[in-house]
């Protein structure tokens, strides 16, 4: 298992998050108590602000800025270094800067994992969602937002 690429494991919770990306929309859970409205990441049944347990997925525009990043050195599983200098990316979301998250940035979708110099990414750069499948699952990957 050392050889495999690190893939999602669902959830009841999350499925839902895996269904939307595999049609290449980014949604986030959300409160669908009226009085509340809250969006949530990870998905989890209850809210966290007012512990109601209805839930839904809004969709969300997919743009965000990068907030944090590490290019690890060696790679951290061995399955990775072909494709190091990879690079993981924390992104805060545009729509919900309270939710933020980790993937990689890519030059498009399918391109490799080291496809963007380490030294090009920026804290604080625009991105875009895109969304690749790797091993079965396709996932949100991020692309530079393009002026």
């Amino acid at each position: 298992m050392a050889d495999a690429l690190l893939t999602p494991v669902t959830d009841d919770d999350g499925a839902p998050f895996w269904e939307y990306a595999a049609q290449g929309e980014l949604r986030i859970q959300a409160c669908a108590n009226p009085d509340c409205g809250e969006l949530r990441f990870p998905p989890r049944p209850c809210c966290p602000h007012c512990q109601s347990f209805d839930s839904e997925w809004r969709r969300m525009s997919g743009r965000g800025r990068i907030w944090s990043y590490v290019v690890p050195h060696p790679p951290l599983l061995p399955a990775y270094a072909a494709q190091a200098p990879y690079n993981a990316i924390v992104v805060e979301l545009a729509d919900a800067p309270r939710i933020r998250l980790v993937g990689n940035l890519v030059t498009r979708a399918d391109a490799p994992l080291d496809s963007v110099d380490p030294a090009k990414i920026r804290i604080g750069a625009k991105v875009q969602a895109v969304f690749a499948e790797v091993e079965g699952v396709v996932v949100p990957r991020w692309t530079l937002e393009r002026p």
